[in-house]
């Protein structure tokens, strides 16, 4: 493993592991008047230590996986956690877990996103029915961790980023040379799920609203301007998203502390569905070291 700054774990077995966990579920108005399906987990007992708002990525949704684990195990360490369903990820409200609606995914761009990230974080920090806390932190896995790295850097109520397999430019996940003219030509691509065997639709305008935002939406450059502590977290074997784009990031944000893994892939030994009461080694102790480090 390699780091720039060890960051000792958290032993979360010794974390209030009885105490009740209160939950709410809500629903925002999104962009295009869609909805965005949230939840929040708090521990009751404690006093919070700060709000954690979870932004998940591409082909993802807030109850993939053991991502409802990751919620408790910050919560029971003391922190308010936030998780949401971006309006266009293809989910609804009625089926939280399943691609239903391809439709709403084909319209989806990364503009619509990196504003739901603002959508979400004024109501969270301006409704009484969210505990107060002393720290905003914003955590994104993926393609989530590229934009709440946007978010960060337009908002300065967050006070830390925290990063977990992170893209470092959106510009590089599109298709290039004769695949982007067909695109063009066509008006839509599909891109096979190998999970769930759908071929999810992707309409022309994601590139179009790329292009037209790229100063928006160009990591580094924000990146580079960010000077509030961050945690990059990323697995050397993961096959999604190559490691170099962690050490790109931490290039960039001067303030940002990494951890390299040595294995745990993309979703740090995580699969979707996840029925075991446990989370995996790997993604258990990368909580542990990001609890850690909003603690500092």
């Amino acid at each position: 493993m390699i780091y720039r700054q060890s960051i000792g774990p958290v032993n979360l077995a010794t974390v209030k592991s009885q105490s009740m966990l209160s939950t709410l579920t809500h629903v925002l108005t999104g962009r295009n008047d869609r909805p965005i399906l949230l939840d929040i987990k708090w521990d009751k007992e404690q006093t919070q230590k700060g709000l954690v708002i979870f932004v998940h990525g591409y082909k993802g949704f807030k109850d993939w996986g053991a991502w409802n684990l990751v919620s408790e195990k910050f919560a029971r360490a003391g922190y308010t956690f936030l998780k949401f369903n971006f309006s266009h990820n293809g989910t609804t409200p009625d089926h939280p877990t399943d691609f239903v609606d391809l439709e709403a995914f084909s319209d989806n761009n990364y503009s619509i996103e990196l504003d739901e990230i603002h959508i979400v974080t004024d109501w969270a920090l301006s409704s009484n029915e969210v505990p107060s806390s002393k720290q905003t932190a914003l955590i994104g896995h993926s393609r989530g961790g590229g934009l709440a790295i946007l978010g960060a850097s337009e908002d300065e109520r967050i006070d830390k980023l925290i990063t977990w397999a992170a893209v470092s430019d959106f510009g590089d996940r599109f298709p290039i040379y004769e695949d982007l003219h067909q695109w063009k030509w066509d008006g839509v691509y599909h891109v096979l799920n190998g999970r769930t065997g759908q071929q999810m639709p992707h309409k022309y305008q994601w590139y179009k609203d790329f292009k037209e935002n790229e100063e928006r939406l160009y990591i580094r450059r924000h990146a580079r301007e960010y000077t509030k502590p961050s945690l990059i977290v990323h697995a050397l074997d993961d096959l999604a998203v190559h490691g170099s784009a962690a050490m790109r990031i931490h290039k960039w944000i001067k303030t940002s502390q990494i951890i390299l893994k040595d294995d745990g892939g993309h979703t740090f030994g995580m699969s979707h569905p996840w029925d075991k009461e446990n989370l995996p080694i790997v993604m258990n102790d990368v909580v542990a070291r990001s609890i850690s480090f909003l603690s500092l």
